[in-house]
């Protein structure tokens, strides 16, 4: 994408593109969105002030992480680890957090009916099914917006891993900010020129900007001109710092991978007060050699999650901050023709840790094959719910799209309360 300021620093033309341009590709945002009304009663009673939600995307197999079964047929070549807790059991790539069980609580009962990849990330991103009429929005929109926006300067929400985000239905200046690569910080915020010159150039483009606002009287443009502010704030400031991780001591413990350099980036920002940060890691979609690719994917996860569990410890924030880890569906109890497990929404795992979360916990039980739920189901409204449960957020608090539909957070779904201490 072309330089930020560059484009600020352009004929009227480039600046409206600028304007419009930037929003689209960092945000993907639509104009059409209005303001919402916003409820800032907190839920005072909740632990969790912070959530860290690293997402598998592909289908993260159960078997071979959370819920390995004795039965020789449906493991392969997987073997059941010990865990410090005597009734937890582990797949034996996730030898670390194996020694942190205490601190951990797994849920082996969830379960869906989307059993493709986009439905499935979609449901248990938003709490919704997806619908060809309406955008939901993720998690961390719902928070700013049901407990109000914590600081002047950094985002409530970053998104790591992808490029684009948006806010759903809601306001687009609340969409999370994207962060593709963990490693190289904010994208485009290296000035062209000299910052006197550069506020003159913005304010030009707002200048333009506040034309079409006037001329068209809706709350779409009031929210790109917000979006821009709160840029332009991020960019002047030394708040951009919480974004670099090139000089963190402990970024090898991590792992060098993507998805341990983003749950290092996650930490730093919780540290520096942003409220939710979502991971998104791909490559669980092992349709072929699961031995190989579990060999290869889950002691990554293993690695960046024991440690981000070890170092918001060791920083007094595990206890305020809530760890999830969630995936759109399971893998086959069954072993396919290519030594691989397919797409299986019936049963799966999803694991949450920190925050008041009652350690040593094993929610929910699959049968001897992993194949069925026989206790404690949990759908993919249910794990946001409980998301929003330890948040404090307001369950029950209905938010109106801009066509005036009523809308509450994981759409009613119920919270597991038994798994906070």
């Amino acid at each position: 994408m072309t330089n930020i300021a560059e484009l600020a620093g352009k004929d009227p033309l480039s600046r409206r593109y600028f304007m419009e341009m930037t929003a689209k590709m960092s945000f993907g945002l639509s104009l059409s969105v209005p303001f919402l009304p916003k409820n800032f009663q907190a839920q005072n009673s909740a632990k969790a002030k912070n959530l860290i939600y690293i997402y598998l995307a592909g289908g993260m197999t159960h078997l071979d992480t959370f819920d390995p079964k004795k039965n020789s047929g449906v493991m392969g070549d997987t073997e059941i680890l010990d865990t410090v807790v005597d009734n937890m059991k582990f797949g034996m790539h996730l030898k670390d957090l194996a020694k942190q069980a205490d601190k951990i609580a797994v849920i082996n009962s969830m379960t869906s009916t989307n059993g493709a990849h986009e439905q499935g990330e979609y449901i248990m991103r938003t709490g919704y099914d997806k619908r060809a009429t309406i955008v939901h929005p993720t998690v961390g929109p719902w928070a700013e917006t049901l407990l109000g926006k914590r600081g002047d300067i950094l985002p409530d929400s970053v998104l790591v891993g992808q490029s684009t985000s948006n806010a759903g239905f809601m306001d687009p200046s609340l969409s999370p900010l994207p962060i593709a690569d963990p490693a190289g910080g904010v994208p485009n915020t290296t000035l062209m020129v000299e910052g006197d010159r550069f506020d003159r150039r913005m304010k030009m483009a707002q200048t333009l900007g506040q034309q079409f606002v006037e001329k068209f009287k809706y709350t779409g443009p009031k929210s790109y001109a917000e979006y821009y502010n709160q840029a332009n704030r991020l960019l002047k400031s030394d708040a951009l710092s919480a974004f670099d991780i090139s000089n963190e001591s402990n970024s090898a413990e991590y792992g060098d991978g993507r998805l341990g350099q983003g749950c290092l980036l996650a930490r730093k920002l919780v540290e520096n007060g942003v409220r939710v940060v979502e991971v998104v890691s791909g490559g669980w979609d092992m349709h072929t050699d699961f031995s190989g690719g579990t060999a290869m994917r889950v002691p990554e996860l293993d690695k960046a999650v024991a440690t981000l569990i070890r170092d918001l410890d060791s920083r007094g924030l595990l206890d305020s901050t809530l760890i999830a880890i969630g995936t759109e569906f399971g893998r086959t109890p069954e072993i396919n023709m290519n030594s691989g497990r397919d797409h299986y929404p019936a049963a799966y795992s999803c694991m949450l840790a920190g925050g008041g979360i009652k350690g040593g916990t094993v929610y929910g039980e699959t049968d001897g094959s992993g194949k069925k739920v026989k206790t404690n189901p949990v759908k993919p409204a249910d794990f946001l719910a409980t998301i929003g449960y330890g948040l404090g957020l307001d369950l029950d608090e209905t938010v109106y799209s801009p066509t005036q539909r009523p809308f509450t957070f994981a759409d009613k779904g119920v919270p597991a309360t038994a798994l906070f201490g």
